[in-house]
């Protein structure tokens, strides 16, 4: 049996999809190692895993995207924060694999120095994906600003035009920086961002089809397993089992973005429609809101029973919140305020599987419109749901970490593309 090191950026949203693949890892054997933010260092401890928390320096450049005026700006400050936590999160694995002296390695796709301490470490490695993967391909449109899938030669013009503009201002912000954290390993330079992508032996995406986009062109090194949703456990709230009206499940980042106004407006929104509203604001606080009678509002609670009563999730565009709905064949309404959540909200509304609505357009008319209109649309969500289940969740992905991973490097095949060194 191997010794697993996973590592992950500051994010719970990151954590929390990549905990049931660790546990299954764990149930076949392997020791399971962990580095991650310092509050759920125990919650990892807990589960049997080998937990410490990752370098202070790292938790404290916080992401600040949402201050940014659109979703380009966004982008590239996300792809800054990121930046700024490279050289420490480099430094940090390098050190964890020191100490752990691991069989193989797993991290986050936001850890991008750790990506490049992993690469020059030279064993079994792995990277993670919980949100729609920024690789470009002429079959699908650039990432970022959320763009339909194009159709016809229109299409293919705008994306042809827009492509070089979304991806270069990516790769302005990334890689010299990046590039300079590699110099100092003694990596080569990244030509293009997709190099960020081709370099782990394994990447696993969170997700699959029909949700994400069909694409002929995936690189070898991408296995999709579908979302591998978890949650902390916890207890279903005590009146949950009183309320008899169906249920809508309303979502906020757990990362702070200023999205309290999603909760607000559906609040007012769904006052007189026949549904119970329960909102969870885990970056916020219950007391600044406003509570209707047929509603509730906690910092947090599982999901998983709360949707099992729901017609419609209402989310922020969360790639979690979003898919773990969606898992559960329940219809979402994405209201997307940036990060990934613009092309996770355009999945929604491409996969049949709910609606959106763009987060400068939110008001209590078009929101109660929207959630309408996704209640009726639990085929589409079913379909999402049975396309998740046939990906294979934490299972597909424990078997890839050992077929690709591990027993090629137990072989000693020093010629297989994913032995270690």
């Amino acid at each position: 049996m191997a010794t697993v090191l996973a590592y992950t950026s500051p994010a719970r949203g990151h954590l929390f999809p990549l905990t049931p693949i660790l546990d299954e890892l764990a149930a076949r054997g392997h020791t399971i190692t962990v580095r991650t933010l310092a509050s759920e260092v125990p919650l990892m401890n807990s589960r049997g895993f080998s937990a410490q928390p990752i370098a202070e320096q790292i938790e404290v450049i916080q992401l600040e995207d949402w201050r940014a005026g659109n979703p380009r700006k966004a982008l590239a400050e996300s792809v800054r924060g990121f930046c700024r936590r490279a050289p420490y999160d480099a430094a940090d694995l390098t050190r964890a694999i020191s100490e752990e002296r691991p069989d193989a390695v797993i991290v986050d796709i936001n850890s991008w120095g750790a990506m490049a301490a992993a690469e020059k470490w030279g064993g079994p490695w792995a990277a993670f994906c919980p949100y729609p993967l920024a690789l470009r391909s002429a079959q699908v449109p650039p990432f970022g600003p959320g763009l339909p899938p194009a159709t016809g030669a229109v299409g293919r013009i705008r994306d042809g035009i827009l492509r070089p503009l979304v991806n270069g201002t990516i790769e302005r912000q990334m890689l010299p920086p990046m590039n300079d954290v590699r110099g100092t390993l003694g990596l080569a330079a990244l030509g293009h961002a997709d190099d960020l992508f081709s370099r782990p032996p394994l990447l696993l995406y969170l997700t699959a089809e029909p949700f994400e986009y069909h694409r002929s062109d995936w690189p070898d090194n991408v296995v999709q397993v579908g979302p591998c949703a978890w949650e902390p456990p916890g207890e279903a709230p005590d009146w949950l089992a009183s309320i008899k009206d169906p249920l809508v499940l309303v979502t906020t980042s757990s990362e702070f973005q200023d999205d309290g106004k999603l909760v607000k407006v559906a609040l007012a929104a769904l006052a007189d429609l026949p549904v119970h509203v329960v909102a969870t604001v885990p970056a916020g606080h219950p007391d600044e809101f406003t509570i209707p009678n047929n509603a509730h509002i906690l910092q947090f609670a599982p999901h998983g029973p709360l949707l099992d009563r729901a017609v419609c999730a209402v989310t922020h565009g969360g790639m979690g919140a979003t898919q773990k709905a969606l898992a559960r064949g329940v219809p979402v309404c994405a209201v997307p305020f940036g990060r990934d959540q613009l092309e996770v909200a355009r999945r929604v509304a491409v996969s049949g599987a709910g609606t959106r609505l763009p987060a400068k357009r939110l008001s209590v008319e078009r929101l109660r419109a929207k959630v309408t209109e996704a209640a009726t649309m639990k085929a589409g969500a079913q379909r999402v749901a049975r396309g998740f289940e046939a990906a294979g969740g934490p299972q597909a992905a424990a078997d890839a970490v050992e077929v690709r991973l591990l027993e090629p490097a137990a072989a000693g095949d020093k010629t297989a593309p994913f032995a270690a060194n």
